[in-house]
C-alpha cells in the first residue's frame, strides 16, 4: 500500500511530512552550504566573499512575516552573514560555535518551542544533531551524503540556489499562507 502524498512544486511530499510543517515555528538554519554554495572566496587582501540568492532572502522574509521565527547558527565567523541577516531581518545569530545543540536548545527554549515546532537546515556533519533534534530536518540536494540520510527530506535545489527558499515554500503551503504576490524587497 503507498503512503499518501501531497503534489508540490518541488515534487511530491509524504502526507506526515506535509503535516509535520504545519506546526513550524522556528526555522534553525546553517550558513555555508546552506545560504550559500559552501564556497569561500578569499581576495589577496585578506577578504573574505560569499554569495547569498535573493531566492533564499525572499524565503526568509516571507517565513518572518507569516509569523516563522529564523535563526542561523554557524560554525564559521563572517561580517558577511552578519550584514545579509541583519538585512533579511534575522535577529537570531549564533556564529563561531561548535556546540550546534546548546545553540538549538537556548533558541528553541527563548521562543518556548518544542522540537516537533523546529525545523533544521544543514548540510555537513556538525549540522546533523540539529536535524535529528528538529521537527523537520532538513538538507540541501548537494549535502554530504550521510547528513541526507539523517534528514526527514532533501530539498529539491542546492545550497546557495534557493534550499531555503524551498523549505519556507512548503512550510507557508502547509500553514496555508503561500502568496505569489510582488512587494517584498530582499
Amino acid at each position: 500500500m503507498s503512503m499518501p502524498t501531497i503534489s508540490t512544486w518541488y515534487g511530491d511530499l509524504s502526507a506526515s511530512l506535509f503535516e509535520s510543517l504545519k506546526s513550524i515555528r522556528l526555522v534553525i538554519c546553517d550558513v555555508d552550504g546552506v545560504f550559500s554554495d559552501g564556497r569561500i572566496y578569499l581576495g589577496n587582501a585578506g577578504e573574505e566573499l560569499k554569495a547569498f540568492h535573493t531566492r533564499d532572502g525572499f524565503g526568509v522574509k516571507a517565513l518572518l512575516q507569516n509569523g516563522v521565527a529564523v535563526a542561523v547558527v554557524t560554525g564559521r565567523k563572517s561580517a558577511i552573514v552578519e550584514q545579509r541577516m541583519q538585512a533579511l531581518g534575522v535577529t537570531d545569530i549564533y556564529q563561531g560555535t561548535t556546540e550546534k545543540l546548546a545553540v538549538y536548545q537556548r533558541i528553541a527554549r527563548k521562543y518556548s518551542l518544542q522540537d516537533t515546532q523546529i525545523a533544521a537546515i544543514g548540510d555537513d556533519v556538525p549540522d546533523v544533531v540539529m536535524l535529528q533534534h528538529a521537527g523537520v530536518g532538513v538538507a540541501p540536494q548537494d549535502a554530504h551524503p550521510w547528513v541526507q540520510q539523517q534528514a526527514d527530506y532533501i530539498t529539491s535545489m542546492r545550497g546557495g540556489f534557493g534550499a531555503i527558499r524551498e523549505l519556507s515554500d512548503l512550510i507557508l503551503l502547509s500553514q496555508g499562507h503561500l502568496q505569489l504576490q510582488g512587494g517584498m524587497s530582499v
